[in-house]
């Protein structure tokens, strides 16, 4: 079988783009991309002022902190997708940012996921064992175990910067898959198509149905311990729970699962002109993902009452409390007993 895969692997883009139908879709991007962008830029970047700057740094900020700056790397790049719309999917920017951009977008992408799992096992680890969590819940531990969402994120990230590559295509430079790697035999066609789909559900497994399992395991024992102690008067960390759950599996299942299926059914989308639709589902549910890291901050700090608090009075007074106010920083570990420190995580969601 001969055939020609530079052409193939962008093919499918070029006529998307050709037709004239998807002028609306260019649209919709524009308009959603630029909603999470200025939503996600001021979201994060007041999470990041506050959290790193006005507050004490504790665990709870520490994981606030990072999880704001991988959303708020990630949204930064969000012009350069609004500019890829514009030019039709052409790469101007060389071949080290074709490898470079895309690891650094998925790290992010990836790092803010599995800081959410991180602090979805901090709060549960707080509520299950208090005691344990008084003891030994320290910021300079935090520091060290925070360090592994990151290299799993950038684990995930490399295949970017091995596979991608400029290519030319009709006169014009695309960012895409390496060809190199593969000629044009069948058995090397065969080969793509198993790497994609090994990529694919690699992916898959590890940056969502991990994630996800932990989170709903976490956020069901937290549950369950509010419900059998009573610890809380009303029901509002369990509206919280709820809703960072369904927004998490809102925002990525379509993303994944779309993205798995592409990879996956890689040569029959091809072959069978069936790469518009995933195509189109793909632009969809990645624009659905990327709003994700705007309620981000919406969902797990600027609900917490002690951030709310501290964002409202850093607002109006600023640059007095950050010339009045004292320096001795505390831990998350003080002598408070075991009781009021499940209470005071528990008021936090």
């Amino acid at each position: 079988m001969e055939t020609n895969f530079s052409n193939l692997l962008n093919e499918p883009g070029e006529m998307l783009h050709e037709s004239s139908g998807y002028t609306a879709l260019d649209i919709y991007l524009f308009v959603v991309h630029g909603i999470t962008f200025v939503l996600g830029i001021l979201g994060n970047g007041l999470v990041i002022w506050v959290a790193g700057f006005r507050m004490a740094r504790t665990v709870t900020t520490l994981c606030y902190l990072n999880l704001a700056v991988a959303d708020f790397s990630f949204i930064a790049s969000l012009p350069l997708f609004m500019v890829l719309i514009a030019i039709r999917g052409q790469w101007p920017f060389g071949w080290f940012l074709c490898k470079v951009f895309p690891a650094v977008v998925d790290m992010n992408l990836f790092g803010s996921v599995f800081l959410i799992t991180f602090i979805a096992l901090d709060r549960c680890i707080c509520v299950l064992h208090p005691v344990w969590a008084q003891n030994h819940r320290t910021v300079s531990l935090a520091r060290k175990v925070i360090i592994v969402p990151w290299i799993l994120a950038l684990a995930l990230s490399l295949p970017d910067c091995i596979y991608m590559t400029t290519v030319k295509l009709n006169k014009n430079t695309h960012c895409t898959l390496d060809t190199e790697f593969w000629d044009d035999s069948e058995m090397s066609w065969k080969m793509l198509s198993t790497t994609l789909a090994t990529l694919g559900i690699t992916q898959f497994t590890i940056g969502f149905i991990m994630p996800m399992s932990i989170i709903a395991i976490c956020y069901g024992l937290i549950a369950a311990k509010i419900h059998k102690k009573g610890m809380m008067n009303s029901n509002r960390p369990l509206r919280v729970l709820t809703a960072v759950m369904v927004s998490f599996f809102l925002c990525w299942f379509p993303f994944h699962i779309i993205l798995l299926l592409g990879r996956v059914w890689f040569k029959e989308i091809v072959f069978e002109g069936k790469y518009k639709i995933i195509i189109l589902l793909r632009i969809l549910m990645d624009s659905l993902a990327f709003f994700n890291s705007c309620l981000n901050p919406i969902l797990y700090v600027l609900m917490g009452r002690d951030f709310r608090k501290r964002l409202i009075h850093s607002l109006p007074a600023s640059l007095e409390r950050a010339l009045t106010e004292d320096s001795a920083q505390t831990s998350d570990t003080t002598t408070k007993p075991a009781s009021s420190f499940t209470g005071a995580e528990l008021q936090e969601m």
